[in-house]
């Protein structure tokens, strides 16, 4: 079988690696061309471009596919198989057709709960109790295609967007490994008609606390967006970013929303309130201060960096 491999960050690096393993015949490695990164703005490979080319595999970088130079010169590879894995772009009906055994996608979700771009954050923010992989086939609808394989795992309370994107990652590894050697094993089958959501795009003035939080709140955005976005909020007119912490259950108290209150070398910033004024706390281990640094709670109030209202 030859397959053609698209994706372009960390998740679908385990996947290709995979398969290069299993030693299937890859005719070409498509991803999204290299990007300006850091300071220097030095344009950066991806990381699948980077493992592609350690395997000594032939990569691809279109725009996009509205050129039909590059529809045809995909077309000329013959691949029976397209495997997909966080490409970043999206594949016109023209390239779906392509291949005879269809363009099969890892999704980091179990649909058809959080179609969409950012299905890891949109299940740590909604506080889903479980996440998965599909394997799927692609078709003109987002994520919308029929289902192979799926297999579930716990979202633990201490789980970050890194922890499961790298779970996830290698577990989808695993089952697009297991579905290319016996597809047939494997028919489509349609998505369920309910329980559909959609994991929008996550936007970077999502992590900007507005002043109605809970703990609980803060906690999964926490999880979700580090370390992009970040939450941050503003503290005497700077801005600070919260990098870890954890909700101090069965406790409340008086304040304003955004104070820092201390106890016993403990700090907590004070969050949503309820019907009695009393607010729930959640207590930072980590910050970012104005200047970038990265420190733990108490040697930012110890040096002053940041005010605690009572200790």
């Amino acid at each position: 079988m030859k397959i053609v491999f698209m994706g372009t960050p960390d998740f679908a690096v385990p996947a290709l690696q995979q398969l290069i393993d299993d030693g299937h015949d890859i005719a070409a490695v498509y991803c999204q061309p290299p990007r300006p990164s850091g300071r220097g703005h030095k344009l950066t490979k991806s990381a699948v471009q980077i493992i592609a080319e350690k395997h000594n595999l032939p990569v691809k970088t279109p725009v996009n596919f509205k050129d039909e130079k590059d529809k045809q010169e995909l077309r000329d590879l013959k691949p029976d198989m397209i495997i997909v894995a966080a490409y970043g772009l999206i594949l016109p009906q023209s390239i779906l057709d392509i291949p005879p055994l269809g363009c099969i996608n890892i999704h980091g979700s179990i649909l058809p709960r959080w179609r969409g771009a950012a299905p890891i954050h949109r299940a740590i923010l909604a506080g889903d109790t479980k996440t998965g992989i599909t394997i799927m086939r692609m078709e003109k609808g987002l994520d919308t295609g029929p289902m192979m394989l799926k297999k579930s795992v716990p979202i633990n309370p201490h789980d970050t967007v890194q922890t499961l994107h790298d779970q996830l990652s290698n577990m989808g590894a695993d089952l697009i490994s297991k579905y290319v050697s016996n597809h047939e094993q494997y028919p489509p089958e349609p998505q369920p008609a309910n329980g559909t959501t959609y994991a929008h795009k996550i936007e970077k003035h999502e992590g900007h606390l507005k002043g109605a939080e809970s703990a609980s709140d803060i906690d999964k955005m926490v999880r979700a967006f580090t370390p992009w976005p970040n939450v941050w909020f503003t503290h005497n007119e700077q801005k600070f970013k919260i990098l870890e912490g954890f909700v101090l259950t069965n406790y409340a108290t008086m304040g304003n929303f955004g104070d820092i209150i201390g106890h016993e070398n403990e700090y907590g910033f004070l969050c949503s309130a309820d019907e009695n004024n009393l607010r729930s706390v959640y207590q930072i281990t980590k910050i970012q201060t104005p200047n970038g640094k990265k420190m733990d709670i108490i040697s930012a109030i110890n040096g002053g960096v940041i005010q605690c209202v009572t200790v």
